[in-house]
């Protein structure tokens, strides 16, 4: 007999899931090995015309033996027929999947009919999912029906006379025959030929012997996924063909599977489009969710940690989790807490379960609601953000049915506000799901929800590999597009030095300054590389995306670059083409606001727009927001010119790899050298993992210690005294340099530590004196940025304007190496050399000499004499010498801009000093002098040109004003503040 695909693939798929063998010629006497298991039966056989698609005399037995109330009625069985009849006669008028819900109600129980005493309404049930074994499970092939045309799939499965399964079956020895072929069968075909028979569908396959893949009704071919095993325990027969097939058949088709998916892991949504779609789901959601039921169910282990990769499916795997969670009836009507950490994951979570209608959904709105939710023992789905348990009260809910789901378990999730999570909840089941591997860099997340029962610490784990393989993601491909900058370093520095001798900065001034224009940022926005790469992008998009369909983002460093980036491309699109996505704060310029702004409606609209594949919108500009919880299956392409690690890295390139027709890989195009970044978020260490995991213990055994040693630090200090009397307290106790350098090397090896452990509750006894602890080590730890807001405003255009004039771009290049030196500064402070020295001496005497008269000139003399007596005398090192050289250099440079003809305009210090000898007293702090010094110094620093038209310019300069009259107790005399306010608008 030759091979075909009725003696092979389809006689193959009857004997794996009854036992009986169609190519035997008696297979009437055969019978299956199985116990609860699909029976053979032929469609010849079953009572049925061509154009009925129930076996309604077996849907009538069943009605009868499983629902009490109709068994006293018998004839109430073909009420219930005849309103199934009805669902299947609408499908022409609602829709296939719109039909498919209302019956899938039918299936699952959820419909009522009014059968009990006094005609109460009591739920109708067409399987028995208490006792599967009570139904009955037929297997039949070349099943005949008629509705707009006659079709005959190939299997069709049935219980109790409902078809809830087609199946189709190709030719294994045909190159050219694909699943994929039986696939558009059933979706193009048969759906559209004879809807009827898919209305109480679960779920349709098709395979040629090789593959397996199903979908539910109405899904695109490109979404139907394969069906995996659990176990991978015989590789051998996996890779053989029809072994595999068989194995993955039995798996997916077995009843009490087949039932699980139609009670707990289908659900109808909406789409973007506003269409309803049914969802099904894939083997690692169903996996992973019932892994969390049955760890839940057992009650043993409280903790579990799932990874399945970017895009494959995270959001889904929680709702039919939480779904099925809430059904059970042994777990007494459980709460579940879905919680994420940023709110566009809140957006995303919510949006899925609202999409899906899954019943009892409560979003939480502040913190407040949280904690009365909880407080008040209320039994929902409840999805919230981390931040809402601050502040929350140990044991406010103590229940061990509480199961939390943690989204994207890294970062806040493992810190304080997890351990108030975990004491406020301290008998929940806590599950942490990641996109991203678990390695070295979160080492938390991996044992905080991981057990070391199981395999490898995950509950579930899907992998990078894994996605790709059964095409739940697409690929990646990255384009290395380096740009080639040249440095002109030496004339950026001496420029640099004229600025901030101009300015007469101090030495940490001018430092701060040279190190905030040259992050890399600064460089990255040169207006002349920004041109190139947007002329590179328009290039790329337009032949390498816009054909296809796709669409594309853009990341660029920071909020201001996305503005830059938009005006470049404008040049090269219709203005409608970009959009602008960012985020602004109140301290954002009022046209910057007005400009760029965009609520939370407006940025919906926008992410619509997007998504239509119709609109002119081609490219999003973004920064930091739409990196995560963002879904565009559209995005094919990544312009990235922004540096982004480990998660961050993985969540933002993964934004390209969702499913859309004819997409056949997500596109990163890497203008910043991300690329052995990204290669290494990839990997996956589980030895040094591994090897974390043993050492908490060892970490836990330091921190007692770790805490003495702080806190002998304040030996005899009364750490329950607040306010500024127990801070000054502390204060002393550290008051030498000497000793809060001591006090620092101890609290960072603490912080440590304490950031290694958390959210471990062994934490928990030490969290006062830990807060205590980093109070004072706030309160005395040096300025972590000398350089003031409106310092920046000052020189921060002129700076960056400088390094922008001195970087020249070459071209792209995708082999070039992208070097920065990012180490502007003045290498006199930090190098010192006699003989530059003694040339500063020379010059600093030369230019006094020539004002002989001036008495700031004298000054500055008179301390130049006093340095040098101090180190001929050893009293200051080489290198203070040096810095206070640099002062008096500064000061005489400020000094010549200063002098002017009194004539010309008085200074603003004079101004000032007049107005404080004018209202002097005898409660007036009498160094009138010093106060106008302060004010005149601290001015001078924030001021910048045209200052007194601009909010923050004012803010700024009364802020500076308010701290210096605080300091010798004048704050309160509004009178003054106003009219010492009115002179330094005059005058500076």
């Amino acid at each position: 007999m030759p091979f075909n695909e009725l003696n092979t693939v389809e006689h193959y798929i009857i004997q794996q899931l009854s036992g009986v063998n169609l190519n035997h010629a008696n297979w009437a006497e055969e019978k299956g090995t199985y116990g609860l298991q699909w029976h053979y039966q032929p469609a010849s056989e079953l009572k049925r015309s061509v154009n009925e698609v129930l076996v309604e005399s077996e849907l009538r037995d069943a009605l009868i033996g499983i629902n009490p109330e109709i068994a006293r009625q018998p004839e109430r069985a073909d009420e219930v027929i005849y309103k199934l009849r009805a669902i299947l006669l609408m499908v022409n008028q609602v829709g296939l999947v719109k039909a498919n819900e209302e019956f899938a109600k039918w299936l699952t129980g959820e419909k009522t009919m009014p059968f009990g005493p006094n005609n109460r309404h009591v739920p109708v049930y067409l399987i028995d999912f208490a006792e599967p074994d009570n139904n009955r499970f037929v297997l039949t092939n070349q099943y005949r029906t008629h509705h707009h045309e006659t079709k005959i799939p190939d299997i069709v499965m049935l219980i109790n006379g409902i078809p809830v399964v087609v199946g189709e079956a190709k030719t294994p020895i045909r190159p050219s025959v694909s699943w994929l072929d039986g696939a558009h069968e059933i979706h193009s075909i048969y759906e559209n030929a004879v809807p009827q028979l898919f209305v109480p569908n679960i779920l349709s396959f098709a395979t040629e012997g090789k593959d397996l893949f199903y979908g539910s009704v109405r899904c695109p071919l490109e979404q139907w996924p394969p069906w995996r095993l659990e176990t991978d325990e015989d590789s051998l027969i996996k890779a053989l063909g029809l072994g595999k097939v068989g194995k993955e058949l039995t798996d997916l088709l077995q009843p009490k599977r087949l039932l699980d998916i139609l009670q707990n892991f289908s659900l109808y949504s909406t789409d973007k489009k506003k269409r309803r779609i049914k969802i099904i789901c894939r083997y690692q959601q169903y996996e992973g969710a019932n892994r969390i039921v049955e760890r839940v169910r057992e009650g043993r282990l409280k903790k579990g940690l799932i990874w399945h990769f970017q895009g494959s499916g995270k959001s889904l795997l929680m709702v039919f989790a939480a779904q099925k969670l809430r059904r059970l009836p042994e777990l007494k009507s459980p709460t579940v807490i879905i919680l994420v950490d940023r709110t566009d994951l809140d957006t995303q979570i919510s949006g899925t379960f609202n999409a899906a209608d899954v019943a009892n959904v409560q979003p939480t709105e502040n913190i407040k609601e949280l904690h009365d939710l909880l407080a008040k023992d209320t039994r929902k789905i409840i999805i919230s953000m981390i931040h809402k348990f601050r502040d929350a009260p140990p044991n406010m809910n103590t229940r061990d049915n509480i199961i939390v789901l943690v989204d994207e378990a890294h970062r806040t999730q493992e810190g304080d506000l997890a351990r108030q999570m975990r004491a406020a909840l301290p008998n929940a089941f806590l599950f942490g799901l990641t996109g991203t591997p678990v390695n070295k860099v979160d080492k938390n997340t991996f044992w905080a929800f991981g057990s070391e029962e199981d395999e490898k610490g995950y509950l579930s784990r899907y992998t990078f590999q894994d996605s790709i393989r059964d095409k739940a993601t697409l690929p990646l491909h990255f384009e290395p597009r380096l740009v080639d900058v040249h440095v002109d370093k030496a004339t950026i520095d001496k420029l640099f030095k004229e600025l901030t001798d101009e300015a007469a900065l101090s030495d940490e001034e001018a430092d701060a300054l040279s190190k905030k224009a040259a992050k890399m940022s600064a460089f990255l926005k040169s207006p002349e590389r920004v041109e190139l790469i947007v002329n590179d992008i328009a290039k790329h998009f337009k032949e390498k995306v816009l054909p296809h369909g796709f669409k594309a983002m853009i990341v660029t460093p920071d909020r201001y670059a996305c503005v830059q980036y938009k005006e470049a491309l404008d040049k090269h699109f219709v203005t409608e083409a970009s959009r602008v996505v960012i985020s602004t704060s109140a301290n954002d310029d009022y046209e910057f606001k007005q400009k760029w702004a965009l609520d939370k409606s407006q940025q919906e609209k926008v992410l619509d727009e997007f998504n239509d594949a119709a609109s002119p919108l081609k490219f999003l500009i973004v920064t930091a927001k739409l990196l995560t919880g963002f879904d565009a299956p559209i995005l094919q392409t990544m312009y990235l010119d922004k540096s982004l690690k480990d998660h961050t890295l993985l969540q933002a390139i993964c934004r390209t790899n969702r499913l859309y027709p004819n997409k056949t890989f997500g596109c990163i195009v890497d203008y910043f050298g991300i690329f052995d970044d990204a290669a290494e978020a990839l990997q996956f260490d589980e030895e040094t993992v591994k090897k974390v995991v043993t050492n908490l213990q060892e970490l836990r055994d330091k921190l007692p210690e770790a805490m003495r040693d702080c806190l002998q630090h304040f030996t005899g200090v009364d750490r329950t005294l607040r306010g500024f009397e127990g801070l000054e307290a502390a204060q002393e106790a550290i008051k030498t340099n000497e000793q809060k350098d001591a006090f620092a090397l101890d609290f960072t090896y603490l912080v440590k530590l304490w950031e290694s452990l958390s959210p471990d509750a062994v934490l928990n006894p030490y969290q006062t004196d830990y807060k205590w602890l980093s109070q004072v080590y706030e309160s005395v730890k040096p300025a972590g940025d000398g350089i003031g807001k409106l310092l920046w405003y000052t020189l921060g255009a002129q700076t960056t304007k400088l390094i922008h004039e001195n970087i020249h771009v070459g071209g792209i290049d995708d082999l070039a190496e992208f070097v920065l030196d990012a180490d502007i500064i003045d290498d006199l402070s930090k190098n010192p050399n006699s003989q530059k020295v003694k040339q500063l001496e020379k010059e600093l005497i030369s230019r006094w000499n020539k004002d002989a008269g001036n008495p700031k000139y004298k000054e500055l003399s008179d301390r130049l004499e006093d340095l040098r007596n101090k180190a001929e005398r050893g009293l200051i090192a080489s290198i203070d010498f040096v810095k206070e050289l640099c002062k008096l250099a500064q000061e005489t440079v400020q000094a010549e801009r200063e002098t002017e003809p009194v004539a010309i305009r008085k200074t603003g210090a004079a101004a000032l000093t007049e107005l404080f000898l004018e209202i002097k007293t005898d409660q007036t702090p009498a160094v009138v002098e010093r106060i106008v010094t302060d004010i005149d110094q601290i001015v001078k620093v924030v001021r910048f040109p045209g200052w007194q038209t601009t909010v923050a310019g004012e803010r700024e300069v009364q802020k500076s004003l308010r701290q210096s009259l605080l300091k010798y107790k004048l704050h309160k005399d509004q009178q003054l503040f106003d009219r010492a306010y009115g002179y330094i608008k005059e005058y500076y």
